[in-house]
């Protein structure tokens, strides 16, 4: 019998349930059936624990950060006996950019963080001394897509500022230029990168901003820092992206590692999913 992966997506009356993601999920799919797998959806929020899959991706559970309960949620899914993967004390800490701090500790190379519990003009001005620049970006450590991300200098209204613990951090303008890149890692092997570049005037690199993706070819620096960074991650992956940028230096520096439900970018992949499907098969 054919294994049955069940793929976490949005609820289809939510916020997310108009969005994108149907076809992000074709392209999720689209490897895992041509490997023989039956893939099946189901709304993260729905309360069905799916423990009669033989594996539950997370991958379209679009929305968790705002959820207010995505660990009341995965314990569910535990107690249960759903088969996540990643996960799910994967899925716990990852959806805390706090992990970047504990990364940094042991060794990772992050972009410059200041941790706050609430982002005004006083934890920006502080943040302006110890940083050198009064160029910063600010965002709340439990978001996605750029949620309440913006980009600070003196005079900017903070209107869309992060409402409660957030992450300050100085603007590195080669977002613009070299763009984000991003590594695609599947079972703990590197699978293939992209490129995000911002329209102009803008520095965020999301598909929800029009953000230009291409496929990349990284450099030897650009693995090896992904390559360090993975290297502190304890817990068996199954997939992984790391997002990078480089800062004032021209060093590839860590932006965020991407464990919950990354999009894959597979339709850059030169081999259409094919090392995602094979670590899946793997995982089952």
């Amino acid at each position: 019998m054919s294994p049955r992966i069940a793929i976490l997506t949005p609820a289809a009356d939510g916020a997310h349930g108009g969005g994108r993601w149907p076809e992000v999920l074709a392209r999720l799919a689209r490897p895992l059936e041509a490997a023989g797998m039956r893939v099946e959806t189901s709304d993260w929020t729905n309360g069905r624990y799916l423990s009669d899959c033989d594996l539950v991706l997370p991958l379209l559970a679009w929305g968790y950060h705002s959820d207010g309960d995505w660990a009341g949620r995965l314990a569910a899914l535990e107690a249960s006996g759903a088969r996540l993967r990643n996960p799910a004390a994967v899925l716990r800490w990852n959806a805390d950019k706090a992990y970047l701090g504990r990364l940094a500790e042991a060794g990772a190379p992050i972009v410059p963080t200041l941790f706050v519990d609430k982002v005004d003009e006083a934890a920006l001005q502080d943040a302006a001394e110890r940083f050198g620049t009064d160029r910063l970006i600010a965002k709340p450590t439990v978001s996605a897509g750029a949620y309440r991300t913006i980009r600070w200098s003196p005079g900017t209204p903070l209107d869309d500022a992060p409402e409660r613990a957030a992450m300050i951090q100085p603007y590195l303008p080669d977002i613009e230029a070299g763009g984000e890149i991003s590594l695609l890692y599947f079972g703990g092997q590197f699978s293939h990168a992209i490129r995000k570049r911002p329209q102009p005037g803008d520095f965020r690199v999301q598909p929800e901003f029009d953000g230009i993706i291409t496929a990349h070819t990284p450099d030897t620096d650009e693995i090896a820092a992904a390559d360090l960074v993975l290297s502190h991650v304890e817990e068996d992956l199954l997939y992984a992206r790391i997002d990078l940028v480089r800062d004032m230096e021209g060093r590839p520096v860590l932006m965020e590692v991407e464990l919950v439900e990354p999009e894959l970018y597979l339709e850059h992949d030169a081999r259409a999913g094919a090392a995602f499907a094979a670590a899946v098969g793997r995982a089952l």
